[in-house]
């Protein structure tokens, strides 16, 4: 539900990206400048850390009692099987802002601009079922960096690259 109202909120200022993943994906499909794309990732990680922080300042026993929110590898599974379920995960959100947002679908059925948040809310809803067990499910590499810094513990930043290198 949260992402399919910050997609929505922000569509209109930004294109909608939240995530640097998602930038990098239309920066390659050279839909997002380099400048642009530069810029918004920056601004991703610079929001993910305060958003973070004032988490921790508000909510401060809930903050510690799941552990800042940060991402990491869960016992019982490897770093291989990580960095597969946060690619996977990745690719599905990724296509699905690609499909929720061609142009040749927004011609051809018209009410699609006004809903494409609703596709990307309920893939990144989907990759969590799948995901949280095996990883807390990263696919935002600038949500997985902000937990990390404003938490700090040693064992979010032991596997920390899963979230960069995945996504």
């Amino acid at each position: 539900g949260m992402i399919f109202v910050l997609v929505y909120c922000t569509a209109g200022i930004s294109g909608g990206h939240i995530n640097p993943a998602v930038t990098l994906g239309l920066f390659l499909a050279q839909k997002v400048s380099l400048v642009r794309a530069m810029l918004y990732m920056m601004a991703q990680c610079l929001g993910a850390i305060c958003g973070c922080g004032l988490v921790k300042a508000f909510q401060k026993s809930y903050y510690t009692k799941y552990g800042g929110g940060a991402n990491y590898l869960h016992d019982g599974y490897n770093k291989g099987t990580g960095l597969g379920a946060e690619i996977i995960g990745t690719f599905v959100l990724v296509y699905t802002v690609f499909s929720a947002t061609d142009p040749k679908r927004s011609a051809r059925d018209s009410h699609v601009p006004v809903l494409a948040p609703l596709p990307i809310g309920f893939a990144v809803f989907m990759v969590h079922l799948a995901t949280i067990p095996i990883t807390g499910t990263g696919i935002n590499p600038a949500r997985s960096l902000g937990a990390a810094v404003i938490y700090g513990k040693e064992k979010t930043w032991d596997d920390q690259w899963i979230f960069w290198v995945g996504p």
